[in-house]
């Protein structure tokens, strides 16, 4: 990592793990937290929800463009409008005709949200 030569105090990366496999992701996201633990604070966007969850502090979730939240990774995985952005939201319908919404389970969803992510 070039950008690291020059020791700043604040490193932006941008889905620093696309197309990586699972050991190169996990590795190259144990590289990102020793430099955090090092001092450095990192700013990372990216869309690997498992890297950032098991990485960050602090995350941040959008979703077209807009905060739809911000706090820790259990805060963030509890978030209802997050859950509904990343999963998608089903409909179903009662007896009555009244429609009722829930999300659908983790891993059965295509779209996959940017994560805005802070390591300090």
């Amino acid at each position: 990592m070039i950008a690291v030569a020059a020791k700043p105090r604040l490193l932006m990366l941008d889905e620093p793990v696309a197309g990586m496999n699972p050991v190169e992701t996990r590795n190259m996201m144990q590289r990102i937290k020793a430099l955090n633990e090092s001092g450095m604070t990192i700013l990372l966007v990216d869309h690997d929800m498992k890297a950032v969850m098991g990485t960050c502090q602090k995350l941040t979730a959008i979703n077209f463009g807009r905060n739809i939240a911000e706090g820790t990774p259990e805060e963030i995985r509890g978030n209802k409008d997050v859950v509904a952005a990343y999963l998608g939201v089903e409909r179903h319908y009662d007896a009555g005709g009244k429609e009722r919404r829930s999300a659908r389970r983790w891993g059965t969803s295509v779209s996959a949200l940017p994560w805005i992510s802070m390591l300090t």
